[in-house]
């Protein structure tokens, strides 16, 4: 994964998310240990201070915890803790977005339901 160094999402916010993000494909467990701010920083070409603000954002949402001396390590509740955050913040923003999109549009509800029945329907087909 590459970051985006000239967006305007701050790059402490695109690591925390990469980390996520590997967390919910299973590339890291409970307990397991985590990339340091230094391997993250090699890693991504950036300010080891940077990718530290990345790890701390995730251990302040008790989805990374430290063990002194050691690291970072992934909690047992992380994907849990993920799931719920990326649902009741970024799902719910999006679905507000849209539903703001379709009423300018005049597209009814029972007409959006159908097109998220019929999208759900074509993402399973692949």
């Amino acid at each position: 994964m590459a970051l985006n160094l000239d967006g305007t999402k701050p790059i402490y916010l695109q690591i925390s998310e990469w980390l996520e993000n590997e967390i919910l494909n299973g590339n890291f467990e409970s307990d397991q240990k985590i990339y340091s701010q230094y391997q993250l920083a090699d890693l991504f070409n950036i300010n080891p201070a940077t990718a530290a603000k990345g790890l701390n954002l995730l251990a302040d949402e008790q989805i990374l915890y430290k063990k002194r001396g050691l690291g970072m390590f992934v909690t047992h509740d992380a994907k849990a803790i993920i799931v719920n955050k990326r649902k009741n913040q970024t799902l719910k923003r999006l679905v507000q977005e849209i539903v703001q999109e379709a009423e300018r549009l005049n597209v009814s509800k029972q007409e959006l339901i159908e097109m998220i029945k019929t999208a759900n329907m074509e993402e399973e087909r692949q």
